[in-house]
């Protein structure tokens, strides 16, 4: 299968890693994108932005499926300005799901996989703008009669996970602690966040795309179902680098709601013939992480 992967940060690359081992056919559509060493020359790269139309049409075109990972992230860091995530997030989107309505005919019609949130419910930008895009795929599908497959990713976490400019958990922690420094938590950390390892969410997204599950009018909720708190998470993380510095909290930052929970419903993956017994447990998929950063980023120059 010829696949797009518009956005290959994060997420995208675990995507791409696996789409490879698969054996299907890549390319990426990304404004900086760079494929990494262990790609080679087996990804296709379109250096091209989601929100040009034409670009993202020709793009779409090429391939069989195309899976969409782009966006501008952050919870805090767009309260200020949501312009920007309004124009990736929501008309980028909309540029895919076009290329898949316009194409709806070629080779039995180009499926696509639209990435979505776990909070769907906070008002944030970040939230609010992905959240839309989810309710437009399926609009889509309804009116259009594509095939636009919505995964609502939880707290994912993994190897690659940048650690700034927007702050994420994992990233954010392990380094903090890897320096023996307390951990810092905005709140009581007592909100509950579903970790999932990133790697079973690219498996999750590559099912939604290539699999025959005719699930067009629903949501994949990419989650562990299980209930961790934000303090729960810090003392792991400590437990495995060996910090002793502790946790330190902080007022609660813009756009997050106090104690709010966040949970994915792994049943929702049935049609993915994927099970919670299939996703990997927090405390092996942290350690994994841990291993990496230690191993692969420059914790201590942070």
């Amino acid at each position: 299968m010829k696949v797009l992967v518009a956005g290959a940060g994060f997420i995208g690359s675990h995507v791409v890693n696996r789409l490879l081992e698969l054996g299907h056919d890549v390319s990426i559509l990304d404004r900086f994108a760079k494929p990494r060493d262990e790609w080679g020359k087996r990804v296709r790269v379109f250096l091209g932005d989601i929100r040009d139309r034409e670009a993202v049409m020709e793009a779409v075109y090429q391939h069989d499926g195309v899976i969409n990972l782009a966006g501008i992230l952050g919870t805090m860091e767009t309260v200020d300005n949501p312009h920007p995530s309004v124009d990736t997030n929501i008309h980028g989107a909309l540029n895919i799901f076009e290329g898949c309505r316009a194409n709806a005919m070629h080779k039995n019609g180009i499926r696509g996989v639209q990435i979505a949130v776990g909070n769907h419910f906070m008002n944030n930008t970040y939230s609010i703008t992905k959240t839309i895009a989810e309710r437009f795929a399926l609009m889509f599908n309804k009116e259009h009669k594509t095939k636009i497959a919505v995964v609502r990713a939880l707290n994912a976490y993994g190897e690659y996970q940048k650690h700034k400019p927007v702050r994420k958990i994992a990233p954010n922690f392990i380094i903090r602690a890897l320096n023996d420094h307390p951990i810092e938590i905005y709140g009581d950390g007592e909100q509950i966040m579903d970790m999932i390892y990133v790697k079973d969410v690219a498996e999750i997204l590559i099912r939604a795309l290539t699999q025959d599950h005719n699930c067009y009018d629903t949501i994949f909720e990419a989650g562990t179902g299980r209930r961790t708190t934000v303090n729960d998470i810090a003392r792991l993380v400590n437990e495995i680098t060996g910090n002793k510095a502790g946790i330190k909290h902080l007022p609660m930052r813009a756009g997050e709601p106090e104690r709010s929970v966040v949970l994915g419903d792994p049943n929702t993956l049935k049609p993915l013939n994927y099970s919670v017994q299939d996703l990997t447990p927090l405390e092996k998929g942290m350690e994994l992480t841990v291993q990496w950063y230690r191993n692969h980023y420059d914790w201590k120059h942070i």
